[in-house]
Parts: structure tokens; sequence; C-alpha cells
């Protein structure tokens, strides 16, 4: 069911979210990237923002960062969670920048997932916007957005999920509708409890949901 509506999904997910901008493109360069995709790890925009634009300001580039003493990124970053574990791999990263790569963020996939801490969905958000990589880039709200509509089958681990993605949209969709997902997830699709249970209207999805038509709405 899912496939006969794809033209309805990627034409709702791009007049609704084609023109928003994702935390990480108001960085722009690769480094500040890579560096606030790390910490905006388990918690919201909102302090992912305040942290690193804090960090930039003292410091912006690896060599700078490798210089400030930990109790100093601490402080910085405070606010973003879990600052005593980023602020250690925030300053590996940047040692592992200046020795193995001249400064630079790598551009590949599997040399970003060497670097502590950076996972399967910062990877590709840092190969998104710093480098226009075309990839899906699997989230919280992604992961469970494609469970419910079914695109994704519900057992499917992070990987495969972008796998079905990647499969199912057109690459060059690909940027927006990872934005799209991840919005709608947000403020439609919640994971708690998406705001169809409370009527369907309020779902654009809900006459061809997976979720909504089984009214099995549990993601793992």
């Amino acid at each position: 069911m899912i496939e006969r509506n794809k033209k309805i999904l990627l034409k709702v997910l791009e007049q609704c979210y084609k023109k928003r901008c994702g935390t990480a493109e108001i960085w722009r360069s690769p480094f500040r990237i890579l560096m606030a995709c790390l910490l905006s790890q388990r918690t919201r925009d909102e302090n992912t923002e305040i942290a690193a634009g804090r960090l930039f300001a003292k410091a912006d580039t690896p060599q700078a960062i490798m210089k400030l003493p930990l109790g100093t990124i601490r402080s910085l970053i405070r606010m973003s969670g879990t600052y005593r574990q980023k602020s250690k791999r925030l300053k590996q990263i940047c040692k592992i920048l200046v020795e193995r790569y001249r400064g630079k963020v790598p551009c590949t996939r599997e040399q970003l997932m060497e670097l502590p801490g950076i996972g399967f969905k910062c990877a590709d958000i840092v190969l998104m916007n710093a480098f226009n990589v075309p990839a899906i880039a699997v989230d919280t709200h992604v992961n469970v957005v494609s469970k419910r509509l079914g695109i994704a089958q519900m057992k499917a681990s992070v990987e495969e999920v972008k796998q079905y993605l990647e499969n199912f949209f057109p690459k060059r969709k690909w940027k927006f509708v990872n934005l799209g997902m991840v919005n709608f997830g947000r403020e439609v699709c919640i994971a708690i409890k998406p705001r169809c249970v409370l009527d369907r209207n309020n779902c654009p999805f809900s006459s061809f949901c997976r979720a909504y038509r089984t009214k099995k709405f549990d993601v793992n």
C-alpha cells in the first residue's frame, strides 16, 4: 500500500518541510558540522545550538580545541548533556583530525565512523551537509516514521531502515525527505503518542499508514 502512495508522501513532505533548515546546516563548515553533530546526541536542538555556539566562539579549529583544558570544554558545552563524555570525545576527534587528516574532516562514511562517538547517523549528516553526498540519516524520528508508515519492517535495524528508505525514495529527494521525516516525527508522528490517535485528520498519511490501520504504534 505504501508504494502506491509514494507520490502523496513526497508531495506532503516537500510542501511542508523542504524549506526548513536542519540544525547541521547552520554551521556550514565540515568541522563545525561534525562537532555540532557530536554535541547533538541525546539532547534537544536548542541545547546543541547554544553549546556549539559557545564552543565555536572560543575555539573553532581542531588545533584550537586541542589546546583547551577539558574543564573549559565541559563548561562551554554543559547544556548539551553527557558533557564529560562529549568533551573527551571532542578532544579525541580533534587529535585524530590533526594527526591523521591534517586538520581536515574526512569525507567517507567509513572514515567518519572511525572517529570516537560518530555512528551511522552522524556520519550521514556530515556527508549530506558538509560534502553534499546524498544519504538518509536515520535518527529516532526517521526510524519511527518509516516503520509506522510501512516503508521499513518493524524489526529492521538502523542500517536496514536506511537501506529501505534509500531504495524507496529517489536519490535526488533524499536530503529533504530526511529533514521532512525528522520534523514530521517531532510534530505529528510523535514516538510516545502520534497525533492520529486523537484524530486521524491530524495526519495526512493516516489513510495508508500501516500503524494507523493495525493500531500498532509501538516501535523498537
